[in-house]
């Protein structure tokens, strides 16, 4: 890709960017949100059509045109979009095949179907059966599915869009073999993540880009299986213009007078599958969190942290069957979101574009949602009081937008999740369950979610902290639980925990119960 200009409206995007992708090498793309990795990305599959950039593309030597998405597929290029491009309602065989249908004589052949996308989810470590509906499964395994997706189609250069973002590092390190595998066999591959040590553990190379520009190309090995030779805070000095010292902030701590205080109280959580009620997604779960807390809870896919959160948060995943939730020791109703909210609970989901915000409102109207009776006079929202808490939020929290009256899907991820906090800390709650609080966040962003994080525990909130990074919950946590099979299977203070420690606890049989 050389030169490659990107505008929309009156915003450069990208200005002059070039890329060299070598033949069976994992190219990485790394930058802050806002970079312009996956508008770059857009272009180079055909998204943005020839003719709406400037510059040239050269593929296997020669000048390439795409008008579309599947113009590009025809030449081997295939792309994993951030955003997942699955219907819910149909099974995972049904959108492995969407628009590449195993045919005979013009018919579907359903078995050839199935067997087809039963040995694509072996290879991408999905133990489901085929003919589930994508509905049925959570946001990590759709992932896969969308990955097997790719992969059922005659790709020779694989672009992923941060694919580990939805996943534990159990599961990223299946898929990161998987790329290498692939790479083995002479696809090439441009990765995008933000997660550096993946970058460091898989890549030869990886190109920077900052504020829509290309700063520099480097080696991350000089062979291949060699030790990387790139550490991350080089990484980070190029994708910021900095170097940044530390990743986590100090922890200020809380001193009030109820410092210590249990705030939440969860006792014997047991729910049931929604659809297979047979099975136990969360068994017998009991844990508390203290005013000013953060406490972690680590897991790896399918242990029950989410499932856990949504069900004490409205019981608003599952079947309830049977526990208790308590704040400041007092037994609190959570039939319904409504009741939580009411009872100062407030969650944060792991998926903030389909159940955080409303994607195609203002960012002022976003942060309100969650307390608009407060701020409503003889039951008419005051537009006023509206737009001078969202100016706030926007200042304390450094949301970067052009105004409160910005679409929020047009933020970045980063700002995004910023507009969530916001609106859940106006509400005023006394305990927060931040669901994967800094997914698809880069590098910069996280620190500024975490300072938010520590500065809401400093006032005497507590909070509970779900996190597939095991770095980011030792670096922020108090004390962390394990969980396996829908069990706690431990927990461990700040000071004993590692990651050796927590990944040993977190593949414990859930049957054998708390350590």
């Amino acid at each position: 890709m050389r030169g490659i200009t990107k505008r929309f409206g009156a915003v450069t995007a990208l200005s002059d960017v070039r890329l060299t992708v070598l033949p069976g090498e994992i190219h990485a793309v790394c930058g802050e949100n806002g970079a312009g990795k996956s508008t770059l990305m857009k272009v180079l599959s055909g998204v943005h059509a020839h003719g709406s950039y400037e510059g040239d593309i050269y593929f296997d030597g020669a000048p390439v045109a795409f008008k579309d998405i599947r113009a590009s597929e025809r030449h081997g290029i295939v792309i994993i979009h951030q955003e997942l491009a699955l219907v819910p309602y149909l099974s995972v065989a049904e959108n492995i095949f969407l628009g590449n249908e195993q045919t005979r004589r013009g018919v579907i052949d359903w078995n050839d179907t199935l067997r087809r996308a039963a040995g694509l989810l072996k290879r991408v470590g999905l133990r489901e059966n085929p003919t589930t509906p994508v509905a049925d499964l959570g946001v990590g395994k759709q992932q896969l599915v969308e990955i097997a997706k790719a992969l059922s189609k005659k790709v020779r250069l694989l672009i992923l869009d941060e694919p580990t973002a939805a996943l534990n590092d159990d599961d990223s390190s299946k898929l990161l073999e998987l790329i290498a595998e692939l790479r083995d066999q002479g696809i090439a591959c441009i990765l995008i993540s933000h997660k550096l040590g993946e970058i460091t553990r898989i890549a030869d190379s990886v190109t920077i880009l900052r504020d829509g520009r290309t700063i520099e190309t480097l080696p991350v090995r000089h062979s291949r299986g060699a030790e990387p030779e790139l550490s991350e805070d080089r990484l980070i000095r190029g994708m910021v213009g900095r170097d940044l010292d530390h990743r986590f902030p100090d922890r200020t701590g809380y001193d009030g007078e109820d410092a210590g205080k249990v705030a939440l109280t969860v006792t014997g959580w047991t729910v049931r599958h929604p659809v297979d009620h047979q099975r136990r997604v969360v068994d017998d779960v009991s844990l508390t969190v203290r005013r000013g807390e953060i406490v972690g809870i680590a897991g790896l896919m399918g242990a029950g942290r989410t499932e856990l959160a949504m069900s004490v948060f409205g019981r608003s995943y599952g079947v309830y069957e049977a526990g208790s939730v308590a704040v400041d020791g007092r037994r609190v109703d959570t039939r319904t979101v409504p009741a939580a909210v009411r009872a100062g609970i407030a969650y944060v989901t792991e998926d903030r574009k389909t159940y955080g915000l409303n994607l195609i409102d203002t960012v002022h109207r976003n942060v309100s949602l969650a307390s608009l009776p407060g701020m409503a006079r003889r039951g008419v929202v005051d537009e006023h009081e509206e737009r001078r808490v969202a100016e706030s939020f926007r200042s304390s929290m450094n949301i970067k937008t052009p105004t409160v009256f910005e679409q929020v899907g047009r933020l970045s991820g980063g700002n995004q999740q910023k507009v969530v906090l916001s609106k859940w800390i106006h509400a005023g709650p006394e305990v927060l369950i931040l669901d994967e609080p800094t997914r698809g966040i880069d590098v910069g962003a996280k620190y500024e979610i975490y300072t938010v994080v520590d500065r809401l525990a400093a006032r005497g909130k507590a909070v509970l902290f779900i996190s597939s990074e095991l770095p980011e919950l030792l670096g922020m946590c108090d004390r962390i639980y394990t969980m396996a099979e829908g069990r706690l299977t431990g927990e461990v203070s700040r000071a004993d925990a590692t990651q050796e420690v927590l990944m040993r606890q977190m593949t414990t049989d859930g049957s054998r119960g708390t350590s």
